[in-house]
């Protein structure tokens, strides 16, 4: 869509305004959720999570702390550098990995809906380097743990959750919300290999295992 001039305009003439979107027609989905994507083009099977929400929650904080080690590598002199497929910089990819699990956690804990806006606000200016991303970072990870021991190790979790895609099973969100955090941390080890930089303790297929990762770290 970034890289699409009229891209937008298609978007906004279905009635959508976020991606991603599976489109037939005039018909449309949001494509958060690769069970309702199913359901729209008519293949059959079990696209629910995999993964238990005790083990989404570790491998969640699992990434987490791998980011903050990559954000620590990113140079001061880089952080304002472009992605080469979007409008974003590294510090705000930094910054938008631990806003991914935050706003989740907020949206559920208060009752309210998760918003694309929350996921997406920009870091505020005292969030400048690598070690303030990461100790932002810290602050989301305790927020997490927080949450999930108030739950009881989940036993008390709503089963739905109001989104700006739609009513849906918490399982399903709390599964986006953890390779969707993934998935960035993979861009963020091609941007220090591509820096030259070896990542520091990279994570691994088995670190993402179990999750419907894309297949391709970037989206170009």
């Amino acid at each position: 869509m970034a890289n699409d001039e009229g891209g937008m305009d298609a978007l906004r003439a279905l009635g959508a305004r976020t991606v991603p979107v599976v489109a037939k027609g005039d018909r449309y989905v949001f494509a958060q959720s690769l069970k309702v994507v199913a359901e729209f083009v008519g293949l059959a099977g079990d696209f629910g999570p995999a993964l238990a929400p005790p083990e989404l929650i570790s491998r969640l904080d699992r990434i987490l702390a791998g980011v903050q080690r990559f954000v620590r590598q990113l140079p001061e002199g880089e952080l304002e550098t472009k992605l080469k497929n979007r409008n974003r910089t590294y510090r705000q990819l930094g910054h938008h990995v631990f806003r991914i699990p935050e706003a989740f956690v907020d949206a559920v804990g208060e009752g309210r809906q998760l918003t694309y806006e929350a996921l997406t606000a920009p870091p505020p200016e005292n969030i400048r380097s690598g070690y303030d991303i990461a100790e932002y970072g810290s602050v989301v990870r305790q927020k997490v743990r927080n949450w999930w021991d108030s739950t009881s190790g989940g036993g008390s979790l709503p089963q739905m959750v109001d989104t700006y895609y739609g009513q849906q099973p918490l399982h399903e969100v709390l599964e986006r919300t953890t390779w969707h955090a993934g998935q960035h941390a993979r861009q963020l080890m091609s941007i220090l290999e591509d820096l030259g930089i070896a990542a520091d303790q990279p994570l691994t297929e088995a670190d993402f295992a179990g999750l419907p990762m894309p297949q391709n770290v970037w989206d170009d």
